[in-house]
C-alpha cells in the first residue's frame, strides 16, 4: 500500500478493540471490524487502489478458526510488499476478569470453565503474535476516554510522519507497564515525598519538577538519556518502528518520574534533530495514592 497506511488491530479480548475502533474512525480511518484473516491480502489490494488512505482492520479470537489463518495473510502481505503496522492491545488478568463480570459476557475461549482459563488460552494463543506488534498499548489502567485519547495521539497524523514516543511516568509499587519498549529507574533522585510541603503536590508542578531537576547530576543525566534515545531512533527507522513507549519509573509514580518523564519528552520535541520526532508524556499512576 504504497503512501497509505493499513493498520491490524488485535489483541486479548476485553483490552478495548471496540473503543480503538470507533476512536480511528472518528480521525478519519476506515475500520472493518471482525474480518477473517484470510481475506486481508485482497482487502489491502483493492484499498490500495482506492480513495481509501488509512485502512485499520480489526482480527480477533471472535472469528474461531478463521483467526488461526492470521499468520499466514501476514507472510502473504509481506511477501506482497504490502506495508502494514500491528496495534495490540493488552491488559492484566485482573483488569480483563473485572470488565468480563461487570458485563456479565463470558470470555470466548472460556467454554464451561472459568473466565481466567478463557484469557490464558488466549494469551497462549496471541504470544507469538504479540512479540511481532510494532505498538502494543497497556489499557489496564485506562478509561474508555484516555483509551481515546492514547489513540488520537498515535494514529491521528498516521504513522508515516515521524516517530511518535510516549514517555510514561509511572510508580513501581504498581507494576512496571507492560507496553513499554525502555525502562528508566530514577529512583536514585532525592524524593520529594519526604518534603512536607511538596509531598501533596506533583511532578506536574513547577515547585517539584524544579526540586527534581536542579537536584545534583540530574540535568546532566537527562540530557545524557536524550542524547541514546536519539541515538537509537534511526535504528527503529531502519526496523520500521515508528512508536515508542519509554517508561520512566520511581516510587510511587508520583514526583521523580513524571518531572523526568514531562523534561524529556520536552527535550525530545523541541531540540533540532534530523529524524521528526513527536513525543508527548502521559502519567499513568497520578492521582493513585
Amino acid at each position: 500500500m504504497a503512501n497509505k497506511e493499513l493498520l491490524i488491530v488485535t489483541g486479548m479480548s476485553g483490552a478495548g478493540r471496540s473503543t480503538v475502533a470507533h476512536a480511528l474512525e472518528d480521525l478519519g480511518w476506515y475500520v472493518v471490524d471482525n474480518l477473517p484473516p484470510a481475506l486481508l491480502p485482497e482487502l489491502a489490494s483493492q484499498a490500495n487502489s482506492s480513495e481509501i488512505a488509512s485502512l485499520a482492520v480489526v482480527v480477533d479470537v471472535r472469528g474461531g478458526k478463521f483467526f488461526d489463518a492470521l499468520n499466514s495473510a501476514l507472510l502473504t502481505l509481506q511477501s506482497s510488499g504490502a506495508a502494514y503496522r500491528l496495534l495490540f492491545l493488552d491488559a492484566t488478568d485482573q483488569s480483563l476478569v473485572q470488565r468480563f463480570e461487570s458485563t456479565r459476557r463470558p470470555h470466548p475461549l472460556q467454554g464451561k470453565d472459568r473466565i481466567v482459563d478463557g484469557i490464558e488460552r488466549e494469551r497462549t494463543k496471541l504470544e507469538e503474535l504479540r512479540s511481532q506488534a510494532d505498538v502494543v498499548i497497556d489499557t489496564s489502567n485506562l478509561n474508555v476516554h484516555q483509551l481515546e485519547k492514547r489513540v488520537g495521539e498515535i494514529f491521528s497524523a498516521g504513522m508515516l510522519d515521524a516517530i511518535r514516543i510516549n514517555v510514561l511516568s509511572f510508580g513501581y509499587k504498581y507494576g512496571i507497564p507492560v507496553d513499554a519498549d525502555l525502562v528508566l529507574d530514577c529512583r536514585f533522585i532525592p524524593n520529594p515525598h519526604w518534603i512536607p510541603e511538596l509531598r501533596p503536590l506533583t511532578g506536574l508542578t513547577a515547585e517539584v519538577s524544579n526540586k527534581v531537576l536542579t537536584s545534583e547530576g540530574v540535568s546532566e543525566f537527562v540530557k545524557s538519556y536524550v542524547s541514546v534515545i536519539r541515538q537509537m531512533m534511526p535504528g527503529y527507522l531502519r526496523e520500521g518502528k515508528k512508536y515508542v513507549t519509554i517508561a520512566i519509573g520511581c516510587t510511587g509514580g508520583k514526583h521523580r518520574s513524571v518531572a523526568i518523564a514531562a523534561e524529556i519528552a520536552h527535550q525530545l520535541s523541541s531540540d533540532p534533530s534530523e529524524i521528526e520526532i513527536s513525543a508527548h508524556a502521559t502519567h499513568r499512576d497520578v492521582g493513585r495514592e
